[in-house]
């Protein structure tokens, strides 16, 4: 009898140390299980030259080296990377299929709403390209406005949708496309007559697209939104409650910067000093 008692107790301690551990397991934040783990997955938007995949397969660009970069630093060394559509960005991380998400993205008030940033990484302007010969003579968002006959794409999700729209562009006149390069062929197939995007990405993309019908607008205008000309500034995304996980990859980024580390990453991708945000922060960027 007293055996029984004893096998029991054994078992019923196992099974609360079990759950404990669980338990214990579950509290943890993601940087703490990412630590753990010694691995991290992030969501990257599939647009060269922020993240894109080699020919052999190797998942690379401005964001993902950066990233690995600061993870590196944070002792996490397994970057599980995964490509997505750049609309599907923010919804994978709030539905946590991924820890963090990146590539390409503004830092917006309206993204502030939905996610934490990191602080910027780099800031770019944007660029138009069109038809061989410009036949419409676009030069600006406000001369795409001005012609309804003009239809333009642009990628889902993309700022641009916003700056087209303060710019008077009508939705009629824009084409939503899923990625870089479904844009690139609306314009080669003459289905659009222009296409935007940041200045870096048009230039991969043409650059790899073998788009002998197309150029890019060498005198193209900034947008201007609220009386100043429109700058991006880039950075990783994080889901709202992860504070803690944005510090310390701030902490790990601003080493990056101090140390030049992170002009050598990008300039590797067609980023220049100019590119580099300086003293722009997360906080002014959000309207915090």
């Amino acid at each position: 009898m007293k055996k029984i008692i004893t096998i029991f107790a054994i078992t019923i301690f196992t099974i609360v140390l079990a759950a404990c551990s669980s338990t214990s397991s579950g509290d943890l934040s993601t940087l703490e299980r990412a630590k753990e783990e010694g691995k991290i997955t992030i969501g990257f938007a599939g647009e060269n030259p922020y993240a894109y995949q080699t020919a052999d397969g190797e998942l690379t660009g401005q964001s993902v080296e950066v990233a690995r970069a600061v993870f590196q630093k944070l002792g996490i060394e397994e970057m599980d990377g995964v490509l997505t559509e750049f609309g599907s960005l923010i919804n994978g991380l709030q539905a946590e299929r991924f820890d963090v998400v990146t590539a390409g993205m503004y830092i917006t008030p309206d993204r502030c709403e939905r996610v934490q940033f990191g602080e910027p990484e780099y800031s770019i302007g944007e660029a138009l390209a069109v038809q061989s010969g410009n036949p419409y003579n676009l030069h600006s968002y406000e001369d795409i406005a001005a012609n309804p006959d003009v239809k333009i794409a642009v990628m889902e999700g993309a700022i641009e949708l916003s700056y087209l729209d303060a710019a008077g562009v009508s939705q009629n006149q824009i084409e939503i496309v899923s990625d870089i390069p479904s844009n690139v062929a609306a314009l080669q197939s003459g289905r659009v007559d222009a296409i935007t995007m940041t200045s870096p990405t048009l230039e991969a993309a043409l650059a790899t697209a073998n788009a002998d019908n197309v150029e890019r607008v060498a005198d193209f205008e900034q947008p201007i939104v609220d009386g100043e000309s429109v700058r991006g500034y880039g950075a990783a995304a994080f889901r709202l409650a992860d504070e803690e996980f944005v510090q310390a990859y701030n902490e790990a980024l601003q080493e990056l910067k101090d140390s030049g580390e992170l002009l050598e990453i990008i300039s590797e991708f067609g980023f220049t000093e100019d590119d580099l945000p300086g003293d722009m922060t997360a906080a002014e960027l959000c309207g915090s």
